[in-house]
């Protein structure tokens, strides 16, 4: 008889009506591990849970972190149709599995518009940036099912990237604009600016 792990899951929505966060009772993925799949064949061999996910035809994103789930779905069909399902799927799937991701996918490259942020050398406001925005910005980034992580400062624009529920989500220009850029704008005057890498 295969073991049981004991696991309670609720779902929570976020302010991205295309996903729906799923959080445990336990830790899913260690400790500021992300893991973002955002198609089939990157879950493949390395989490089992977002690759049974993925069968669900509506599912079009899984991204994982702490103890949460976060299922981005397609336009097509309402939350109050498949949440319960997909709750109870998840629920079962921890309560049978201890292991939620077998394998960290290597990180995505940066897409070529943005390949100069590669050949960026670090500015000396690179640390109070990222300090900013870990104390500020991720604990509700990552209440709201997602995650930020900043890239560059180059020439008074500081660029960010946003995944899980935050991307694609609406209101999150008018957070990078009104909540994240007017707090890096008060407290370091070289910042002008603060934009999203598209992933």
């Amino acid at each position: 008889m295969s073991e049981i792990y004991p696991t309670y899951v609720y779902s929570e929505m976020t302010p991205n009506p295309a996903t729906m966060k799923f959080v445990a009772d336990r830790h899913l993925v260690d400790e500021g591990t992300i893991v973002d799949y955002l198609e089939p064949k990157e879950a493949k061999g390395s989490s089992r849970l977002a690759e049974e996910l993925f069968n669900f035809p509506f599912v079009k994103g899984v991204f994982i972190m702490n103890n949460f789930v976060t299922v981005t779905k397609t336009d097509g069909i309402d939350w109050e149709m498949v949440k319960h399902e997909l709750r109870e799927f998840i629920q079962r799937h921890l309560m049978e599995n201890k292991v939620v991701v077998q394998h960290i996918p290597e990180p995505k490259p940066v897409q070529k518009s943005n390949s100069a942020i590669e050949n960026l050398t670090p500015s000396e406001y690179d640390e109070q940036i990222k300090q900013l925005l870990d104390e500020f910005v991720k604990p509700a980034v990552e209440g709201d099912g997602g995650a930020i992580d900043f890239k560059s400062f180059n020439q008074g624009v500081v660029t960010v990237s946003l995944r899980g529920a935050c991307s694609g989500c609406p209101s999150s220009s008018v957070t990078l604009k009104s909540g994240i850029e007017n707090l890096l704008k008060s407290k370091i005057s070289a910042v002008k600016e603060v934009i999203a890498e598209e992933l």
